[in-house]
């Protein structure tokens, strides 16, 4: 554009000069401008010479080499090849520190492969759709695929300078955006509106390093907004102004030496999947390999080998004793399966070095994190897209976790006695059996978060099992022994037998003549034989649920009489609860945080025991194993489930021992309540009735979920199944079939049957109940309504009421709203996909 100006400039004047003259001269003339808007442009064009724009800054030599200007706030990287596939992945080095809000110190974003690519005086980070692929030889149909589907630039850079095929470029900006999402997190659950302020952010270069394999980045971000929420005002000390680190991996992707191990649904492991259009029309487009360390024997041929690379955990440097031991116990018991498969010393966890950075790609690490409540645990892993390797595992345990269950400990056994304290039996509190049972539960927590991390999902069906596998949530076992509560035998002290089935299928060798699949499919079908079953999340985790083995929190081979063992283990818990539940100088106030977790210590075995309730045992079975195929769970186990879950409704069990109703003060000021605590209607004293109530909602809402009345209904219908009807009945025969009592215990039956009625109009009203069901549910109300006209009892009267505006005025009635249960399972909000709740 330039040079066509150029050539249509007139020069010089129509003077005296002789045309050779003029001509010469308009020659040179032109000639000068060319150059010098050449050599404009060409600067603006192509940048500067590298070395002329870094000068003398610090420079950094690695996977990518980086200039740091500290002084100006700048960081700029030298890209010596274009088009070069990487992976990227960004973390929070520094968090918020609340449960609730999510954004934990070392959580990972996502992990994605980009690369670097020139267009005009650009380059562009660009991540392309690994999703959609076409694994072919045939070049224009893979371009076919690509140029299908969106691919993704996350970033433009202007080349700042340019020699021989190297670019420079600022990546300050990219660093310094919000790569984590604070701003949509704080947004999405309503903390705020915030927003990034540069002003007030800055490199972090002590969190910035380099390797020959992965380059690191930090950076300090602060979000400042308005409207905070509770938990930000709760963790912040200016509300207004929100500062965390954020990290950045530049990392090689691994070398083509790793062979991707085929994903099976009965294996137990987080699957890498995309979709393959150059499949044959006849075979499946999803290609699916589970997520796996790199490990191989130095002597394939050898029954024991030593690994050519072991897989090494890091234990968080900054994890206190006694906790540091019981992290490193619990961790290293993965090595047990390891050996069970030919393997010597091939996991090992040790403590992270004092120099390294925990974020550091070349580290899989069990971070101890802080956070101002109790809360979940995570194991997440940074995965190659494209095989489903794992490069990195990153562990989060919150420290809160080990206190939670010594408090737990504390409820059971009622240590602090005046006779106890008087002859110093609890001076060393270290040895005790509650720091025991804690410690105990933290080494399964161990194992459990790290075996996410070794590519493996939830198995919540071990607990039928003999508590086969550490990635079950387990319940502690708490023994009656001459009519004491005993924690000895709480958690197990080992790596479970699912577990070495589901390691052997992940890594075990095989010859190279051997058949893998059919020696994979020889393993699993080996362990269903010996009675070991694998059920994960979706099927355990929701309320309506129907596996009558797939539970959190749950243990023993049958549900119903464990939860019969449960509330007897409840029973004596509560009659011996007083002021040996606390030491002394504690206020008292503080026995309403210890006796929460024990009055509703049944709410997990509840249920449990309800799945069996219109329930249906099935495995995921593949054509031609050796499995089951689906089977309604039998109707003498139904029934005697049912009889278990409505004793949970009983006055009896309800109610709290006399000797506690009046022993627990409001609390004093400087201690305000907290969300862990009872709910009730009383103001600050304790709301006696309002607690067995919340009791009663956890079951009927258990009992009368929607998706397990509609089953009642169809398996009802079938030989002599248990059907709703019979349940309903069952449950008003418990219910309101009791006669009125003027008493403690006839207060809380009359809000058992307050709740009773409220849920079942809930049922009838629910869009997920089937016509059958609606239709059943209806009917037992117009019942109910005809029983009461004989009831001279107030509550008769409020029920009747409430069913009569419900049926005259079903789309705008209201009844009461709950009474919230103070948190169990999950602790905290359930939103990352690797997660583990602690009891």
């Amino acid at each position: 554009m330039w040079n066509n100006h150029l050539i249509s400039l007139e020069f010089g004047s129509k003077g005296s000069s002789t045309k050779s003259e003029l001509s010469i001269y308009e020659t040179g003339i032109k000639l000068l401008f060319l150059l010098v808007f050449q050599l404009f442009f060409s600067g603006l064009s192509n940048g500067q010479n590298i070395l002329d724009k870094v000068g003398e800054l610090e420079v950094t030599e690695g996977f990518f080499t980086y200039y740091s200007d500290e002084d100006e706030d700048k960081l700029w990287l030298r890209i010596d090849e274009l088009n070069q596939e990487f992976l990227y992945v960004n973390y929070l080095a520094a968090g918020v520190g609340s449960n609730d809000i999510g954004l934990d110190r070392s959580q990972q974003g996502g992990e994605r492969m980009v690369f670097f690519e020139k267009r005009g005086s650009k380059l562009l980070l660009i991540e392309p759709n690994l999703r959609y692929v076409a694994q072919s030889e045939n070049e224009l149909e893979k371009k076919s695929v690509r140029e299908a589907f969106a691919s993704s630039v996350l970033y433009g850079f202007p080349i700042e300078a340019e020699e021989n095929g190297t670019y420079l470029i600022d990546l300050t900006p990219f660093l310094m955006r919000d790569a984590h999402g604070v701003t949509n997190r704080l947004r999405g659950i309503r903390e705020g509106s915030y927003s990034l302020d540069k002003s007030r952010s800055a490199l972090y270069l002590e969190g910035t390093f380099n390797f020959p394999k992965n380059t690191e980045f930090e950076t300090m971000l602060t979000f400042t907004g308005s409207n905070p929420g509770r938990e930000v005002r709760s963790v912040v000390p200016d509300p207004s102004a929100i500062t965390v680190r954020q990290h950045h991996s530049f990392v090689e992707l691994p070398d083509d030496d790793y062979t991707p191990r085929v994903y099976d649904p009965r294996a137990g492991y987080y699957p890498t999947t995309f979709m393959d259009y150059a499949a044959p029309i006849e075979q499946d487009m999803a290609v699916r390999f589970i997520n796996r360390h790199r490990l191989e024997k130095k002597d394939p041929t050898a029954e024991v080998s030593e690994a050519v690379e072991p897989i090494i955990y890091y234990l968080d440097n900054g994890t206190p004793e006694p906790v540091r031991s019981a992290l490193l116990d619990g961790a290293r018991w993965w090595n047990q399966a390891f050996e069970t498969i030919g393997y010597k010393d091939a996991f090992q966890v040790k403590v992270l070095p004092d120099d390294a950075h925990p974020l550091d790609i070349r580290y899989n690490v069990i971070n101890w994190v802080h956070r101002s409540t109790r809360g979940w645990s995570y194991g997440g892993s940074v995965v190659d897209p494209r095989t489903g390797e794992i490069i990195k595992g990153n562990v989060l345990l919150g420290s809160l976790r080990v206190r939670q269950d010594y408090m737990i400990a504390t409820g059971l056994l009622a240590p602090f006695s005046e006779q106890s304290e008087s002859e110093g039996v609890l001076e060393n509190l270290a040895e005790s059996p509650m720091m025991d049972m804690a410690l105990a539960r933290i080494r399964q927590l161990s194992a459990h978060e790290v075996g996410h991390t070794l590519g493996i999902y939830h198995n919540f069906a071990s607990s039928a099992n003999n508590q086969a596998s550490v990635m079950d949530y387990p319940h502690p076992k708490v023994d009656i022994i001459d009519g004491e509560l005993n924690l000895g035998d709480a958690y197990d002290t080992a790596i479970g037998d699912w577990d070495k089935v589901t390691i052997a299928y992940g890594y075990q060798d095989f010859p190279d003549d051997m058949d893998e699949i059919k020696a994979l499919n020889e393993i699993l079908e080996q362990a269903h034989s010996s009675g070991l079953d694998y059920i994960s999340d979706n099927d355990a985790r929701p309320q309506g649920g129907s596996h009558p083995t797939a539970h959190l929190w749950d243990y023993g081979q049958d549900p119903t009489d464990q939860l019969g063992h449960i509330l007897e283990v409840r029973d004596i818990a509560l009659k011996q609860f007083g002021m040996a539940n606390i030491p002394s100088g504690r206020p008292t106030s503080y026995l309403e945080d210890v006796l929460v977790p024990i009055y509703f210590f049944h709410r997990y075995q509840v249920e449990g025991t309800v799945k069996l309730i219109g329930g249906m045992d099935y495995a995921y079975k593949i054509k031609g194993d050796n499995q089951p195929n689906p089977r309604i769970v039998r109707a003498s186990a139904q029934r005697n489930a049912l009889q278990a879950v409505l004793s949970t409704l009983e006055p009896e069990v309800l109610a709290l021992p006399p000797s506690l109703l009046n022993l627990i003060p409001p609390r004093p000021a400087g201690l305000p309540s907290t969300r862990e605590l009872f709910t009730g209607r009383t103001g600050p004293s304790l709301d006696a009735l309002s607690i067995a109530q919340s009791s009663a909602n956890m079951t009927l809402e258990l009992l009368l979920h929607p998706a397990r009345a509609n089953r009642l209904v169809e398996y009802g219908a079938r030989d002599n199944n248990l059907s709703l009807l019979e349940t309903l009945d069952a449950l008003l025969t418990v219910t309101w079939g009791k006669e009125e009592s003027q008493s403690y215990q006839g207060a809380i039956q009359e809000v058992v049957n307050y709740e009773v009625v409220r849920h079942m109009i809930a049922l009838h009203a629910s869009s997920q109940s089937s016509p059958l069901t609606k239709a059943i549910v209806l009917d037992k109300l117009e019942s109910i309504t005809s029983m009461m006209e004989g009831f001279m009892r107030p509550m008769a009267k409020q029920a009747a009421l409430m069913i009569d505006q419900y049926l005259e005025e079903p789309t705008i009635f209201e009844a009461s709203p709950a009474l919230r249960m103070p948190p169990g399972s999950p602790i905290g909000s359930d939103w990352m996909r690797y997660c583990s709740a602690d009891f």
